[in-house]
């Protein structure tokens, strides 16, 4: 009794210190409450010590309820793959009985009958290309079988051709182990890699004296008893529990001593397990590049496979789930990890805790990475004093938004630094972010006396060579709004590509994607549809700051640019503006906070079309849309009707005091946007043209809107009234295309 009362403390001290205790308790005893699990362990790591390990619900719901314990040891399923095998992988690296290149042939060489280019990397991030599993009909038994199985198994695809998450290639990797070391698998992970660690409650086959502890999973058919102790996973079932790819059971506190030791880089407790080395090399981006997933050498890094990194942990950190609902994931940049136990499956399989999963990484991650003190390019430029930029003649790129975390200008910390500025330029709305014309003409800066080249303004959209004559380094402070047709990304690009021919230097002073760098969404840009408001193939909802657009575009256009990027600090992909701390500065005439930086995809996709309002000249622009012939009422209620996740909508009436249909009493709608997480821009702005088509058939002009939409093949899907769920299928491929070729220029 004085253990259980020392445990209960324990936790209970734990649950206090942690920021993010009390909503971690309320998400997850609402998926107690839903039915999505019985219950849950948890623990949180963060810079070498336990944060929070609390345990919610029960471990069994029949035959009769039971409490979960801290104790309770859990079927983790796939996280087999990287408890066990990958681990054993890297001891057989280490020891020189194997190679991540090599193919699989080499060890296995009944393989394809010998005959197959597969190698061990490939089985390691699922591009082998074999299929999700062998086949369980007719029913089958035996371990020998199983493997036998995996061996004849005929590939779908060649390899590296297809990200193929599957199982035989984990089953094949603890052969491999089983022929290498001479042991089973169980026996080889528990000498090497659970005694070291002190993992004394993993194990394949849990002994009857465990059987009490063991959270149950789903009802034998065959009994209609709860599976306790007996591996879930069919496929290990039948190999009679020991498997690659699922078979292990374990606790929360057995897997929390495994992600000390791999944020350790190999060593715990002064036990080293693996060479720092080999740690890095395992858990780098490993698939080839064009795919759109990042996986390393067993771990998941971002794929469809990932939600439990959530919405704050940015790519780079690593993690992995089990089907029977257990999670990790492991960032080395905030030195934290997330340990999920839990049975989803039991009484029955149950539905997606995906969200669930996703919410407690990104309370955690919340809670623990540094937040609301986001420093941006200018911040970490000014604390070096500019010394970067002393001795050269500089041009700025700059408007309203560059400013420092206390509201200083960009140009007057620079001067006062002693940074020889010799001219300014200005981007669309003007150095001030006030003019809303097409022509805007240069100036003085009233403050320094420099010179103001405008950039937009009398057919001018970019730096003409003349204007870098007396320039060493152009530097770029802009906040960007995360949308394609947002023209202040091009104004950089031009820019960039105009000083690579001048052999002038740029630096980039990054700055937040005030909507998350999470989605990438809609239309990809045709480059048959480039313009000034979309001058390089990205799509609508692009999820890059202006560094990374910077990058991948001098890397992708060969521009050769001298480009630096001042990149900056705590900042995360899942952050939104609003997380940051930052001054929010409106971004032009227009766009005047995150509600409308959020919409801007979706509203202003049909800007383009006549007599019709965007909301530009009211107190509400880029928030609501109207037209003289739109009836509020049953445009919102279609619109309500069709279920947008994360937005409602209200009929409203207004009259723009500029811009379109200045004057003009509208019937139209406002969007409230309920949960922006939820929310996909993009998917609402074709909802929206849907509405308006199926509603008001040619009113609005498509073909007007060609640039804005920018993509021929939607275009046409929007004209022919093609549903919104067809036109994201449509785009899914250039998509996933993009956020592969991306992926080398993310630097958060």
């Amino acid at each position: 009794m004085r253990l259980v009362l020392l445990l209960c403390a324990s936790a209970a001290a734990w649950a206090q210190t942690f920021a993010g205790a009390a909503e971690l308790q309320a998400v997850t005893e609402q998926a107690i409450r839903d039915g999505f699990i019985p219950g849950a362990v948890i623990i949180v790591g963060h810079n070498g010590r336990i944060v929070h390990r609390q345990v919610y619900g029960d471990r069994a719901l029949v035959p009769q309820r039971e409490a979960a314990t801290l104790d309770t040891i859990y079927d983790v399923a796939s996280l087999t793959k990287v408890l066990a095998t990958t681990p054993s992988i890297m001891k057989l690296v280490e020891q020189g009985k194997l190679r991540v290149t090599d193919p699989v042939v080499k060890y296995l060489p009944e393989f394809q009958g010998g005959k197959s280019a597969i190698t061990i990397k490939d089985l390691l991030t699922h591009m082998s290309g074999l299929r999700p599993d062998v086949d369980l009909e007719p029913a089958w038994t035996g371990y020998a079988t199983g493997i036998g199985k995996a061996l004849t198994d005929k590939p779908t695809d060649p390899p590296g051709a297809k990200f193929v998450y599957s199982d035989i290639n984990f089953e094949l990797l603890g052969e491999i182990v089983r022929r290498l070391s001479g042991k089973p698998l169980d026996q080889f992970a528990r000498e090497q890699i659970y005694e070291p660690l002190g993992m004394r409650d993993t194990t394949f086959r849990p002994p009857a004296a465990l059987l009490k502890r063991i959270a149950p999973t789903e009802i034998d058919v065959a009994t209609g008893q709860p599976l306790r102790g007996v591996v879930h996973d069919p496929t290990a079932r039948y190999m009679g529990g020991v498997a690659g790819h699922a078979g292990l059971f374990s606790t929360a506190d057995d897997v929390a001593k495994y992600c000390e030791m791999m944020l350790g880089l190999g060593q715990r407790g002064g036990v080293r397990l693996f060479a720092a080395a080999t740690v890095t090399m395992f858990t780098a981006p490993a698939t080839p590049s064009g795919q759109p997933v990042v996986r390393s050498l067993g771990w998941d890094i971002d794929s469809p496979y990932s939600s439990n990194r959530g919405d704050v942990y940015p790519i780079g950190s690593y993690g992995h789930t089990g089907f029977t609902g257990p999670a990790i994931w492991i960032d080395p940049a905030s030195k934290s990890f997330i340990v999920i136990m839990t049975n989803r499956v039991h009484p029955k399989g149950g539905r997606s805790i995906n969200p669930w999963r996703s919410r407690v990484a990104s309370i955690v991650a919340s809670s623990l990475v540094a937040r609301g003190s986001t420093l941006t390019g200018l911040d970490v430029l000014a604390a070096q004093n500019f010394e970067l930029l002393k001795g050269e003649r500089v041009g700025l790129i700059t408007n309203q938004s560059g400013i420092d975390r206390q509201g200083r200008r960009n140009v007057d910390l620079m001067r006062a630094a002693g940074v020889n500025l010799v001219t300014l330029f200005s981007p669309e709305h003007g150095i001030t972010g006030v003019e809303d014309k097409a022509n805007i003409a240069d100036a003085t800066d009233s403050a320094s006396g420099l010179p103001i080249r405008s950039l937009y303004g009398n057919g001018r959209t970019q730096v003409a060579a003349a204007q870098l004559r007396g320039v060493d380094t152009l530097v770029f402070d802009i906040q960007d709004v995360g949308t394609r047709f947002f023209t202040y990304y091009c104004t950089m690009l031009y820019a960039i590509e105009e000083a690579a021919k001048a052999h002038v230097k740029v630096y980039v002073l990054d700055r937040p994607n005030p909507v998350t760098g999470e989605h990438a969404e809609g239309p990809m840009l045709d480059t048959s549809l480039i313009s000034t408001v979309g001058c390089y193939e990205l799509p609508l909802r692009h999820g890059l700051t202006v560094g990374e657009i910077a990058t991948l575009a001098n890397a992708q256009r060969k521009w050769g640019a001298d480009l630096h990027v001042i990149r900056m600090q705590n900042w995360s992909r899942g952050d939104w503006f609003d997380a940051t701390g930052l001054p929010w500065i409106d971004l032009s005439p227009n766009m005047r906070n995150l509600n409308a930086a959020l919409l801007y995809p979706g509203v202003s996709m049909l800007e383009y079309s006549k007599d019709y309002s965007v909301g530009r000249g009211t107190d509400a622009p880029l928030e609501q849309v109207g037209a003289q012939w739109i009836k509020g009422r049953a445009l919102a209620d279609f619109l309500n009707a069709r279920a947008i996740p994360g937005v409602h909508v209200d009929a409203v009436r207004f009259r723009p005091a500029a811009s379109v249909l200045a004057g003009k009493d509208l019937e139209g709608v406002r969007f409230r946007v309920t949960d922006r997480n939820q929310f996909n821009a993009t998917g609402f702005g074709l909802e929206l043209a849907y509405a308006l088509q199926k509603l008001y058939p040619g009113k609005i002009d498509f073909e007007a809107n060609a640039k804005l939409i920018g993509n021929r093949a939607v275009l046409d899907a929007l004209k022919s009234g093609a549903e919104p769920a067809a036109i994201a299928v449509l785009m899914e491929p250039s998509l996933a295309a993009f956020r592969a070729q991306r992926a080398s220029s993310l630097l958060y």
